[in-house]
């Protein structure tokens, strides 16, 4: 095995993993496997030709002779603390664990207080923020002076999440697991809020904390914004930024579409495509960002994440959010 500096574990072994490793294979980075189910772990060493470990995370790594300092946590959502948390006391220190690293704010906090403990360089995978679309709206917003208004609607297909046949504290961490997808890369381009005002009413019998959510407020680059979502009707993801010169609409958010003064039509950006059509959309970037030896502004430290529930909670659950 090459060395505890050279090496990287990806723990997982469902989609999300696979698509880490595509990546990983194609820029020659050494990984080790550790799933959790045999049957898994066995369909996963025939597709990528590597060997996986199965069982208990915390035996795995106490069997391996060298544990990398560095790792990706692709497992499901509920168990993405538990994993990381191993990998921590093992000696892992540098850590990407996908969202929302852990189903609920006081689990998000105490995995942050966790990691800064050990000395612990970990990250969130957003990966919308490295989508083509993103960061040509991006730039696109910046040289227009940045943005003026926003608007958003994290609208969640129900019916085809109840077809999947997820466990129950999946389906109950919903909006936190993925809603905040959106959430995270609207406030990513326009700033966080200063002030928002929530509500939030109705609901599913596996989520029960809403299904309709709408409010307003301001961020801190004084970008006025609004959102809307209700996961009882039809409806899909969207962001749009207003500037003084364009309307710049992510809908869907692998794409860009602009609309201009004196016109009602929506125009597509091109933009530079080719690694969101061979990879998964934004994993690629992603994943280069966090095997690079100098910090990216785009990954989101675990930390911060952890701070941004107090956002996240007030939008789920209604009510007022301040920060001066």
């Amino acid at each position: 095995m090459p060395d505890q500096l050279t090496s990287l574990i990806l723990a997982g072994c469902g989609g999300m993993a696979g698509a880490y490793a595509k990546v990983l294979r194609q820029v020659e980075q050494h990984f080790v496997v550790l799933g959790r189910s045999q049957a898994g772990a066995e369909k996963f060493a025939a597709e990528w030709n590597v060997h996986v470990g199965y069982g208990p995370h915390e035996e795995q790594l106490a069997s391996l002779e060298t544990v990398p300092a560095r790792a990706i946590v692709a497992v499901s959502a509920a168990s993405l603390s538990e994993v990381t948390k191993a990998l921590i006391k093992f000696g892992c220190r540098k850590i990407l664990i996908e969202k929302p690293a852990a189903m609920d704010p006081v689990a998000v906090a105490d995995l942050a207080r966790f990691a800064e403990a050990h000395g612990v360089e970990a990250y969130v995978a957003y990966n919308r923020r490295f989508y083509s679309s993103a960061l040509q709206a991006e730039r696109l917003i910046a040289e227009d002076g940045g943005a003026l208004s926003l608007k958003f609607d994290f609208t969640e297909a129900t019916r085809r999440i109840e077809a999947l046949g997820k466990d129950a504290v999946e389906l109950q961490g919903w909006f936190y697991g993925n809603s905040t997808h959106v959430i995270d890369l609207a406030f990513f381009l326009a700033g966080e809020p200063r002030e928002l005002q929530a509500q939030s009413c109705r609901a599913l019998e596996w989520h029960p904390a809403g299904a309709i959510f709408s409010g307003h407020g301001v961020t801190r680059r004084d970008v006025v914004f609004s959102y809307h979502a209700n996961w009882l009707a039809p409806g899909r993801w969207g962001v749009e930024i207003m500037t003084r010169h364009r309307r710049l609409v992510l809908q869907p958010m692998e794409e860009l579409f602009c609309q201009h003064h004196n016109t009602f039509n929506l125009e597509k950006i091109s933009s530079n495509e080719e690694l969101d059509r061979l990879y998964k959309p934004g994993i690629y970037l992603q994943t280069k960002a966090f095997l690079a030896a100098k910090p990216d502004e785009r990954l989101l430290p675990l930390a911060k994440h952890a701070s941004l529930f107090a956002i996240y909670a007030t939008i789920r659950d209604g009510g007022v959010y301040s920060k001066s």
